[in-house]
């Protein structure tokens, strides 16, 4: 006897996570993943706060403490490459205690890990239709054969198919600004340091693993709401291009491979707030539900959190409805901390580029800099522990 059947859509960090947790209550659990497989590498991200309670709860942090991707300094550098300051990556990025930073890719690796052997997974295919009714939600397949499953869970990310299909279409609110993230060579021989450029309206970063290893580089730039096709790739690439040649330091370098990197990534930062986050047997987790943007740093964490939240109350009388009362506190501080963080990420001059360059030169000498980068981030530490688990 099952607990019941569940079809997850999503095989990133979200789905898998919950696909474990439900495994652990007696679920059948069937993931459907668009891509062809399980995507590795993309780039860092922190688990801090309660995303570390989640994490242990799930049994992996052991596995994902070790993938930590380790960064030592993070390097503030002007046009010409000189630097500006250079601090304690983990001091200044808020990391304490327990808290990690490992590649997104890596962290569903091992999420994936923990569950395939119980949990079905299905890639190169994606939920086409919903027909949600009293004995369970019956749902077409792009590929596949159409099966019936006692509840869908959307864990889909900022674009999602489940929540359009559930929920109707939701217009992520974009927060005044664009990213993209892709591998280029390391020719920097960067190793396990993170440097930052800015230049008004823009910033550029850089990290790597290791001298050996490839490099990771973002852009973002400060622009309104754009029209572009989501799937045309190659039109993205030119608004990156578009937006930061000849902008100084390495940047026109790390846009030459541009056009051939296999992991490119763009999109906006933006956040998706939601009146509700399930209709009937059909609920949503992660960004599909509550999407904080990038720039918050705290994605991760709620994606792993909710899913904690979610295993342990599927099924229940009015699970999910308290899935979302447990959850709605800790998701609005995290909202809130990712609008400002989204504000302060790309400077609007040269003066808040001065006064942040300033700022960082001066806070290596100060006596307590420990104390003043915790009171700077203590809204950081506020959201990231908004909740008990």
């Amino acid at each position: 006897m099952t607990a019941g059947t569940v079809l997850i859509s999503g095989a990133g960090v979200a789905g898998p996570a919950l696909a474990l947790g439900l495994r652990r209550r007696g679920f059948a659990v069937t993931v459907v993943e668009r891509a062809a497989e399980l995507r590795t590498g993309g780039y860092k991200v922190d688990v801090r706060g309660a995303g570390v309670t989640a994490l242990k709860a799930l049994g992996v942090y052991d596995e994902a403490r070790a993938a930590d991707v380790g960064m030592r300094q993070v390097t503030y550098v002007k046009r010409d490459g000189r630097p500006i300051a250079a601090l304690p990556a983990d001091l200044l990025m808020g990391r304490r205690g327990d808290d990690i930073e490992v590649l997104r890719g890596d962290l569903g690796q091992i999420l994936y890990a923990a569950s395939a052997a119980d949990v079905e997974y299905v890639f190169g295919d994606a939920i086409a239709d919903l027909r949600d009714g009293p004995d369970g939600v019956d749902v077409t397949f792009e590929r596949g054969i159409p099966r019936r499953f006692d509840y869908v869970a959307g864990a889909d990310g900022l674009h999602s198919n489940t929540r359009r299909l559930a929920i109707g279409e939701i217009a992520p609110s974009h927060l005044g600004a664009y990213i993209s993230i892709f591998s280029v060579p390391n020719h920097l021989r960067i190793d396990r340091e993170e440097f930052m450029y800015f230049r008004p309206g823009r910033l550029v970063f850089a990290y790597a693993m290791g001298p050996d290893q490839p490099a990771r580089v973002g852009f973002t730039f400060a622009s309104p709401p754009l029209g572009y096709d989501r799937r045309d790739v190659a039109a993205q690439q030119e608004l990156i291009k578009d937006a930061f040649a000849g902008l100084g330091w390495e940047t026109d370098r790390f846009l030459e491979p541009i056009d051939a990197a296999g992991d490119f990534y763009f999109d906006s930062l933006a956040q998706v707030e939601l009146p509700r986050w399930s209709s009937g047997r059909v609920v949503l987790l992660g960004d599909a539900a509550h999407c904080p943007s990038p720039a918050s740093g705290q994605g991760t964490s709620l994606a792993l959190v909710g899913a904690h939240v979610l295993a342990q109350h599927l099924g229940e009388p009015g699970g999910l409805e308290e899935y979302e009362r447990v959850m709605r506190p800790y998701v609005d501080k995290n909202m809130a901390f990712g609008r400002k963080m989204a504000k302060d990420m790309v400077p609007g001059g040269r003066l808040a580029i001065a006064l942040r360059s300033y700022g960082m030169r001066t806070l290596k000498y100060h006596p307590r800099k420990e104390q003043v980068i915790d009171k700077i981030l203590a809204p950081m530490h506020e959201a990231a522990n908004a909740i008990t688990l």
